[in-house]
């Protein structure tokens, strides 16, 4: 990595790092790493495994304060829609970090610095690497910048369409939603998967999405909301009684 491009990329992160390691460790993907017998200390998955640690820490303490009404599990739903992959990688992108990322000739080719798992997984290893390099107050600066807008105006459901989905099941004594994958589209960096969902004595419906699981939610969320369980918005409907 060119020191000017780590310099330019400390200003986005708005982080001076004091060992640069850290951060050139946290871009460094295992395709970048010609000896197998380096891999571990070299590339970025100690780091993401620390920065996944602390990102979840931070953004529970931050759910708490922001919403002191919020139970348990509508909490747990707020926390898992803001540190899933997904999320990360949007973070990413947004700090241009791709054109950073240290790959080897076939992942590049492949359009890995585009591919939502890497990029999710660096923007972990770049808070894990800002945690072992200043502390874990300079992460949770890091975290707020980039994550207070997104948990302050998060529209996911605050509940999980597929869980929802198989108690509505379940308390009608049908046995549990299956999924069935229908077809698998575009590039390996951007693919796009179409499921199905079906339960027993209803129509089927469709659902695609980025990743299998986000298919399935969209396909249990489609459902529930044409069944009438739940608004557009993800919320429960409350049912009239005579």
């Amino acid at each position: 990595m060119e020191k000017k491009n780590t310099k330019s990329l400390e200003k986005t992160l708005g982080y001076v790092f004091n060992d640069i390691s850290h951060l050139e460790r946290a871009l460094t993907h295992s395709s970048a790493v010609s000896s197998p017998k380096h891999q571990i200390v070299e590339i970025y998955q100690r780091h993401e495994f620390l920065g996944d640690r602390v990102l979840a820490l931070t953004i529970a303490d931050m759910l708490l304060e922001a919403f002191p009404k919020a139970d348990e599990g509508e909490l747990a739903r707020r926390l898992n829609g803001l540190v899933r992959n997904e999320t990360c990688a949007a973070v990413a992108q947004d700090l241009q970090i791709g054109p950073f990322i240290r790959l080897g000739e076939g992942e590049n080719q492949a359009g890995g610095r585009k591919k939502d798992a890497i990029l999710g997984d660096v923007c972990e290893a770049i808070i894990g690497a800002i945690f072992l390099d200043g502390g874990f107050v300079q992460a949770q600066d890091f975290i707020s910048r980039n994550w207070k807008e997104r948990m302050l105006n998060w529209k996911g459901p605050l509940r999980d369409a597929k869980t929802t989905l198989q108690e509505w099941a379940q308390g009608r004594k049908l046995p549990p939603p299956l999924y069935s994958q229908i077809s698998r589209k575009g590039p390996d960096h951007a693919p796009e998967f179409l499921l199905k969902c079906e339960v027993q004595g209803i129509e089927a419906i469709l659902g695609n999405g980025s990743s299998k699981r986000i298919a399935e939610q969209n396909a249990a969320r489609a459902m529930l909301i044409r069944e009438g369980i739940w608004n557009d918005k993800g919320e429960p409907v409350k049912k009239q009684h005579d």
